[in-house]
C-alpha cells in the first residue's frame, strides 16, 4: 500500500470539512445537519457551535417536513454527545464476560488485536465472522459504507430483519417497492386511518399534519390494540386483537365490495387479482371478523362506509403491526385497499407506510458486493445468511460456529428477542467480540474490545428518509470528542491493518456519499453532493400523485394483489389471515398458562435503546412500566403502581403496573425498549419475547407473545422509588 493512502486511511475524518456553516458572529457558527435516528421524520438539524463546543441544536425552520420542531428526544441529543458516560478511548475487557470491567488500550493495540484475531478465524472460513448492525444510524456513510469491509472479508451476510422487513417486503409484492403518499399531502386528506402506528411517540411531523388536517375538517381514526396518546386524539379508535389485522382487512375489503363502495374502473385498469381477492374476502363475514378481532360487527361496517366514501381517503401505516406471524400478509392487504376506492387518483389519497423506495439509491456501488472472494472463487456463491432477529440461537447454533461478532449501529442485547438465548450466546468464551459505540451499553458489556465512536454532531454522512421526499447532508458540527473516531474511518483503518489494497475501502465520507446515489436520475433533477452540501437538503421530484393512473413499480405496472412472484416461490399469491403464534385460537395450551397477549411498543421518550442513558429522559420517562385492564388486574388481586413480574417460559421482567381501560382485556403493554441494565428486576420486554419469524420478510415477530402477570415480592426501602416514581 502506497504512503499516501495509509495518510488518507488515518486522516479521513478531515477530508469532509463542512461547506455548509453560516457565520453568525466572531466564534459563533451554525452547521446544517440531519437526525441520524430511526424514525421517518429524518429532520434537518442546525447545529450552533461557539469556540468549538454545540450550544443549541434546533430543527430547520426552512425544511419543511421538519418546520422549526425536533422531538423530546432529539432536542437533547448535545446533551448525549457530551454526556460524561461518553466512550472516551478504546477499551479491553479484564473481568468476566457481562461483567463490564475494561481497561484503556491504545487506538494501535485495538486494531491490531482486532486484525489479528479476524485474520486467524478468515484463515479457517471467514464465514465464522459476523457484522451485526442495524439504525444506529440511518446514514449511508456511517451505516452501509462498513459492508465494503465485511464484503472484502467474505464474512457471513446480515439478514437485517429486525424492524420492518415484514412490512417492506409486503410493499415490494404488492406496489412494487416502498413507494407511498407524499407525507405534506395528508394536510389535504379527509378521512385519515392512522394504523398501527403511535404517531406522537414516533413520527411528530406526520402527527403536525395529520391535526392540521383535522382542524380542516379531516376525520382521524387509529387502529391499534392499544389506545395510545395518538389514538386519545383521534375521532375513533378500533382496538384489534393483537395479530388480527389482516382479518380486519379482509372484513373491510368484503363490506366496501358488498356496500359498493368501490372504484370499479380504477382496479380493471390498475390492479391484478382483484376477483381472487374479493372471493377470498366473501368468508370474512361482520360476524366472523368481529369475533377473530374482538371487535364490534357495526365498526367494520362503519369504517367501511367512511373509507369507501369520505375523500380523500389516506392511510399511515406503520410497522407495530406488522411485527406478528402474519404480519407481511396483513401488511399486503392494507397496502392494496387504496386501490380498491381508486384513492391513488388524489395527492391526498392512497397510503403511506414507507418512502424509502422513491430514492434513487446505489446499494452495490456503496457496499460493493462484488468484492466477495466466494464470488470469485466460488462460482457465484454468496457468504451464508444469518437473521438478525434470530441472533440467539445461531450464536448458541450456527454450523459452522459464529467465532466473531462486530457489532456497530446495534444494540443485540437490549434489542433482540428472548434475550436469555441472547445473553446466553454473548457469554461464550470462544466468541471474539468487538463493540463500536457512544456509550458501555449492554452489548458493551460483553465484548472483548470496545471502539469508541463519533455521534451525527462530529461526522459527516448523507441520508434518505422513510417518512418523506427529502434527501438530506449532514455536516460536521465539532471535532471527534477525546478518542472517538467514526464507523467509516475505524472500517478504513481495519482495513490497512488487514493488508488489503483495494482502493474503494480507502474512500473518504465525500466518496462513499458520491457512490451512495445515483446522480443522474430524473428525479434529482440535476442536484449534485456539491449543490446539496450548499443547501443542506433536497426534494425528490416526483409527481404529487404518482399512482394516479397506475404505473407503480410492480412487474405488471398494476398493484399486485396476485403476486406471480410469490407464487413462483411457492407461496401463497394471494395476501390471507395468518393467525398469531401465540393465542388461544393457535396455542390453547400455552393460552391456559399465560393467558394475556402482550405488545411491546417504545416507551415516549426513548427510540428502540437509544437515549435510554440520557437521565433527563429518563426521569421524564420513569421507570420501566406496563399497562393492563381493570378486569384483568382485578382478578390478579393487582393494584396500580404494583411492581409486577411479567412472564413466560422463556424469561421475565418486573415493571411498575398502570391500570387503564386504555388497553383491551386480556392485552398487557409493555414498554421498550430499556438497557436491562437500567430497569427495574435487570430485564426488559425481551426477556419474554420468542424468535420466530413472520410470514413473509423473516421479521421478528415482537408483538406474537403470550404472557402472565403476577406480583414480586412487596417493595423493601431500596426499591421505594419505584413506587414513587409510579404515580
Amino acid at each position: 500500500m502506497n504512503k499516501a493512502r495509509v495518510e488518507s486511511a488515518s486522516s479521513a475524518d478531515r477530508h469532509t470539512e463542512p461547506l455548509r456553516i453560516s457565520p453568525v458572529g466572531a466564534s459563533r457558527r451554525e452547521v446544517k445537519g440531519a437526525c441520524p435516528h430511526d424514525c421517518p421524520d429524518t429532520c434537518a438539524l442546525v447545529t450552533t457551535v461557539e469556540a468549538g463546543r454545540v450550544t443549541k441544536l434546533s430543527g430547520s425552520k426552512e425544511h419543511p417536513s421538519t418546520a422549526g420542531v425536533l422531538c423530546t428526544k432529539v432536542a437533547r441529543y448535545a446533551e448525549r454527545t457530551y454526556s460524561p458516560d461518553r466512550l472516551k478511548t478504546p477499551l479491553k475487557r479484564t473481568g468476566p464476560k457481562g461483567s463490564g470491567q475494561f481497561a484503556a488500550i491504545s487506538w494501535d493495540e485495538a486494531l491490531d488485536s482486532i486484525a489479528k484475531r479476524l485474520q486467524s478465524v478468515a484463515a479457517r472460513n471467514p464465514e465464522g465472522i459476523l457484522p451485526y448492525n442495524y439504525a444506529g444510524t440511518m446514514g449511508f456513510v456511517q451505516g452501509e459504507f462498513p459492508q465494503r469491509f465485511f464484503h472484502r472479508l467474505g464474512a457471513s451476510l446480515l439478514d437485517k430483519t429486525i424492524c420492518a422487513s415484514a412490512g417492506s417486503t409486503a410493499l415490494l409484492y404488492t406496489l412494487g417497492a416502498s413507494v407511498g403518499m407524499d407525507v405534506e399531502r395528508f394536510i389535504d386528506s379527509k378521512l385519515i386511518l392512522i394504523w398501527g402506528s403511535n404517531a406522537i411517540a414516533s413520527n411528530l411531523h406526520f402527527w403536525s399534519i395529520a391535526q392540521e388536517a383535522k382542524r380542516r375538517g379531516a376525520k382521524l381514526i387509529a387502529i391499534d390494540p392499544f389506545k395510545s396518546d395518538t389514538a386519545l386524539k383521534c375521532h375513533e379508535h378500533i382496538a384489534l386483537k393483537p395479530g388480527t389485522d389482516a382479518a380486519f382487512a379482509l372484513g373491510l375489503i368484503r363490506e366496501l365490495k358488498h356496500q359498493a363502495l368501490i372504484d370499479q374502473d380504477y382496479i380493471d385498469r390498475y390492479t391484478l387479482g382483484s376477483e381472487a381477492l374479493f372471493e377470498r374476502a366473501q368468508a370474512f363475514t361482520l360476524e366472523r371478523t368481529a369475533e377473530l378481532c374482538g371487535i364490534d360487527q357495526s365498526q367494520i361496517a362503519a369504517l367501511a362506509l367512511d373509507y369507501g366514501s369520505i375523500r380523500p381517503a389516506a392511510i399511515r401505516l406503520n410497522y407495530g403491526m406488522q411485527r406478528v406471524r402474519g404480519g407481511g400478509n396483513a401488511a399486503r392487504l392494507i397496502a392494496g385497499l387504496p386501490a380498491l376506492i381508486g384513492a391513488w387518483r388524489d395527492p391526498a389519497g392512497g397510503m403511506l407506510l414507507s418512502s424509502s423506495g422513491h430514492f434513487p439509491t446505489n446499494l452495490a456501488g456503496l457496499t460493493r458486493p462484488d468484492l466477495v472472494p466466494q464470488l470469485k472463487a466460488d462460482a457465484g456463491r454468496l457468504p451464508r445468511t444469518i437473521n438478525m432477529s434470530a441472533i440467539g440461537d445461531a450464536l448458541l447454533h450456527a454450523d459452522p460456529a459464529i467465532e466473531a461478532i462486530i457489532v456497530y449501529n446495534a444494540n443485540p442485547l437490549a434489542v433482540a428477542p428472548e434475550t436469555a438465548k441472547v445473553r446466553q450466546g454473548f457469554l461464550r468464551e470462544d466468541l471474539f467480540t468487538v463493540v463500536i459505540e457512544h456509550f458501555q451499553t449492554d452489548t458493551a458489556d460483553y465484548a472483548d474490545i470496545i471502539l469508541p465512536a463519533t455521534t451525527q454532531l462530529e461526522h459527516f454522512d448523507l441520508h434518505k428518509s422513510y417518512g418523506h421526499r427529502y434527501l438530506l447532508v449532514n455536516e460536521a458540527a465539532v471535532e471527534p470528542l477525546a478518542e472517538a473516531r467514526s464507523n467509516a474511518r475505524i472500517f478504513r483503518d481495519l482495513a490497512h491493518r488487514m493488508g488489503w489494497d483495494e482502493a474503494c475501502l480507502f474512500d473518504d465520507d465525500v466518496a462513499v456519499a458520491q457512490s451512495a446515489i445515483d446522480w443522474a436520475d430524473l428525479r434529482l433533477a440535476g442536484v449534485s453532493l456539491q449543490a446539496l452540501r450548499q443547501q443542506g437538503w433536497h426534494k425528490l421530484a416526483i409527481n404529487d400523485a404518482p399512482f394516479a393512473e397506475g404505473n407503480f413499480p410492480t412487474p405488471s405496472g398494476k398493484v399486485e394483489f396476485f403476486s406471480k412472484r410469490l407464487a413462483d416461490q411457492g407461496l401463497d399469491p394471494l395476501p390471507d389471515y395468518l393467525p398469531p403464534y401465540e393465542s388461544v385460537e393457535t396455542a390453547p395450551e400455552l393460552a391456559s398458562r399465560f393467558p394475556l397477549a402482550m405488545i411491546s411498543p417504545p416507551a415516549r421518550n426513548f427510540l428502540n435503546s437509544s437515549f435510554v442513558n440520557v437521565q433527563s429522559l429518563r426521569s421524564i420517562e420513569g421507570e420501566q412500566a406496563c399497562v393492563m385492564h381493570p378486569d384483568d388486574a382485578r382478578q390478579r388481586k393487582l393494584l396500580e403502581g404494583d411492581l409486577v413480574s411479567v412472564h413466560n417460559d422463556r424469561g421475565a421482567f418486573q415493571a411498575i403496573l398502570h391500570i387503564s381501560d386504555r388497553t383491551r382485556p386480556g392485552l398487557v403493554v409493555g414498554f421498550g425498549i430499556w438497557w436491562h441494565k437500567l430497569a427495574v428486576g435487570g430485564n426488559n420486554v425481551n426477556a419474554v419475547t420468542h424468535q420466530r419469524l413472520t410470514d413473509l420478510g423473516r421479521a421478528a415477530s415482537f408483538y406474537d407473545c403470550l404472557v402472565e402477570v403476577s406480583p414480586c415480592e412487596p417493595m423493601g426501602e431500596d426499591n421505594a422509588a419505584h413506587k414513587a416514581l409510579s404515580h
